[in-house]
């Protein structure tokens, strides 16, 4: 079936309410599919992202740079990678082969990347292993993409950070990988073992074993033809594409990983929430001219090493999800019951959206059982916790959240009605859209409504 429709002149932001893998993806397709977008601009993250789309003809692809709207049955929605996204070329190019073996015709015709952007390298992915591995038990979860190492080293080195606009200037970007390289060497070749911080796994699987790189010379080339295969642009191209057409602001990752407000230090190096897509339209004289969609699966999920306070091994058995198996850097693909706590705390850091999307609404009947969902948090002793964001930046805060989540455990109720009903009108949002299944096809797509007024599950007193 066809989605909403975009309203005249406003644009709409994406935002997964938990820790990623709530169904962006499949919400932009729907959006694209309702037609009135004439771009998908990505705002965070980047070749990490893995927003599965399946269309009702049974085409299948995972998108992490390319917007979710390429496989539009009104045709390809062009993508905009904002100067937001760390952009990694090598896996643009396999992601473009994997559309047009799908079937679309020249898939880098239709991305624009903002000169501005960082540019991952295999080097960056390479340290970033590297010190993933040297965690031994203590792995953060990372995607091992090098996105979060391509961040840390813009910080520390602005000057000399990779650009999608380096690509473009060969004689600059050799300069640039060369520095990083030698820069990065001490981390790739550092010694590992038992006896080291963080041993023990790190030593079966070898924190310092050497990856084989690329002699940059080879990177410089291929880097030269991604340039000359999208177009790149300045700081005037989105504003013109913001006051010419509405865009979908398509979030990578959930809210809950957000790097200054997600649970330190099982976090992404990227801003999460609608800050990011806020402040390109405020940088074009549009502030307020956007609504925001929350999204969030009828279960919690999380993939990979951190608090899942719901957490529950019969639900990860029976909710296993075809599209997130367990990787060799993120680990296993956890699950757990819906957690009105993390919601609350997920829609007060993002402040605020406008509607929610609902998917996997048809969970509870695979289950077998009626659905429970979270109100409270509690500790062993009875004692009530409360969770709220602070004002960010303050890792060392989010440090003791993580740890006190941690020892959390969930106070536990029947859910008293539909799953995508009974939860919009608990979180005070109407509902945008509910999806049945994989694809949007499967979605229903309600008459807007206000939500009723209470009684709301109840909210427990902050611990003391």
């Amino acid at each position: 079936m066809s989605g909403p429709r975009a309203r005249d002149a406003e644009h709409t932001i994406v935002v997964d309410l938990g820790f990623g893998d709530a169904g962006k993806g499949v919400t932009v397709d729907l959006l694209c599919a309702g037609g009135g977008y004439g771009a998908v601009v990505r705002a965070n993250g980047g070749a990490q992202a893995g927003h599965n789309v399946v269309a009702p003809d049974g085409r299948h692809h995972t998108f992490a740079q390319f917007g979710a709207g390429t496989l539009a049955p009104g045709g390809p929605v062009p993508t905009h990678l904002s100067r937001f996204v760390v952009v990694d070329p090598f896996a643009l190019a396999a992601e473009a082969e994997h559309l047009a073996g799908l079937g679309v015709a020249d898939p880098f015709s239709l991305v624009t990347v903002d000169r501005r952007a960082l540019v991952s390298t295999p080097w960056h992915a390479a340290a970033n292993r590297a010190r993933e591995r040297a965690r031994g038990r203590d792995r953060h979860g990372s995607c091992g993409m090098g996105v979060g190492e391509t961040a840390a080293y813009a910080l520390e080195y602005p000057d000399d950070a990779p650009t999608a606009g380096d690509c473009a200037t060969p004689v600059v970007l050799r300069r640039k990988l060369d520095l990083l390289a030698e820069r990065l060497e001490p981390v790739l070749t550092a010694p590992s073992g038992p006896d080291r911080p963080g041993g023990g796994e790190a030593a079966v699987s070898g924190a310092g074993a050497a990856e084989r790189l690329p002699d940059p010379g080879v990177c410089v080339e291929a880097y030269r033809a991604f340039a000359d295969r999208v177009e790149l642009v300045d700081e005037r191209y989105l504003p013109r594409l913001l006051a010419r057409t509405p865009v979908v602001f398509e979030g990578a990752q959930g809210v809950l990983l957000d790097e200054w407000h997600g649970f330190h230090p099982y976090t992404t190096w990227s801003t999460t929430t609608s800050v990011n897509p806020l402040a390109l339209l405020a940088e074009a004289g549009m502030e307020g001219r956007a609504r925001r969609l929350g999204v969030t699966r009828t279960f919690a999920t999380r993939h990979g090493a951190g608090p899942l306070v719901t957490e529950d091994a019969l639900l990860t058995e029976r909710l296993a999800d075809r599209h997130n198996r367990t990787g060799p850097w993120q680990g296993g693909f956890r699950v757990g019951h819906l957690d009105l706590v993390a919601l609350r705390y997920a829609l007060e850091a993002a402040e605020g959206v406008d509607a929610l999307v609902v998917t996997h609404a048809d969970a509870p009947a695979r289950l077998g059982r009626d659905p429970l969902w979270c109100v409270g948090y509690e500790l062993a002793d009875g004692r009530p916790v409360r969770i709220a964001p602070g004002t960010a930046p303050d890792l060392a805060r989010q440090a003791r959240l993580t740890g006190l989540l941690g020892a959390a455990r969930p106070v536990l109720e029947s859910v008293p009605g539909p799953v995508p009903a009974t939860l919009a009108d608990a979180l005070g949002l109407p509902l945008e859209a509910v999806f049945s299944g994989p694809t949007r096809a499967d979605a229903r797509v309600p008459v807007r409504r206000a939500p009723r007024v209470g009684p709301f599950p109840r909210r427990l007193p902050a611990t003391a």
